[in-house]
């Protein structure tokens, strides 16, 4: 692995397309000579001036908590196989997050159920607000999850409708290194026309 390029991902579970672009990421992981670190942001922090209900607050909050605890409990690495196990149920699945999913998730991985304690508990919410804002200070305000830093550089997205595979994938990570590394480049963008597609 020391050959690999180092790769960073922020992503809140809570987000659809987040989840296809770390799927993505993951099969450009088997294609091209990168290694992938997932860090936690937040939906209900970007969102906190939206007046979300407690229901959707609760959603958005409760995961990215006990991903927080775990990451400074036990280390962040634990996160790559808790954002599938819970991103699977939630978007593949169509479940709403809560916290018999997440017990389940963390049981499929083997970590301790009583990590979901912080469901509701602000105690690691210091650690996810410092995570959440490293992103952020990468890209800027104005943008969400997910956050992807190579090379010293970082940009939200990209927004795929569907993962690309093999090759496809190596591809389209191509191009994103290329524009990330081209000094005085910040955006393409254009209205997506179609839902995300988690096949």
């Amino acid at each position: 692995m020391a050959s690999r390029v180092p790769v960073d991902f922020w992503f809140d579970p809570a987000c659809p397309w987040a989840w296809i672009t770390s799927r993505w990421v993951l099969e450009v992981e088997q294609v091209r000579p990168i290694s992938v670190d997932f860090h936690v942001m937040s939906l209900a922090i970007l969102n906190e001036e939206k007046n979300l209900s407690a229901p959707v607050r609760e959603r958005q909050l409760g995961p990215v908590r006990v991903l927080t605890a775990i990451a400074q409990t036990e280390g962040e690495h634990l996160l790559r196989d808790l954002y599938t196990a819970i991103g699977t149920r939630i978007h593949v699945g169509s479940t709403i997050a809560s916290p018999e999913l997440v017990a389940e998730a963390l049981a499929d991985v083997g970590v301790a159920a009583s990590y979901l304690e912080a469901w509701d508990s602000e105690e690691y919410d210091e650690a996810l607000a410092k995570s959440h804002h490293q992103a952020m200070e990468l890209v800027g305000y104005d943008v969400g999850t997910p956050v992807i830093r190579v090379d010293g550089e970082a940009f939200f997205g990209p927004v795929v409708t569907k993962a690309p595979r093999g090759e496809a994938a190596g591809r389209l990570w191509d191009g994103f290194v290329l524009v990330a590394r081209t000094p005085g480049f910040y955006e393409i963008k254009r209205s997506r026309t179609a839902n995300p597609d988690f096949g």
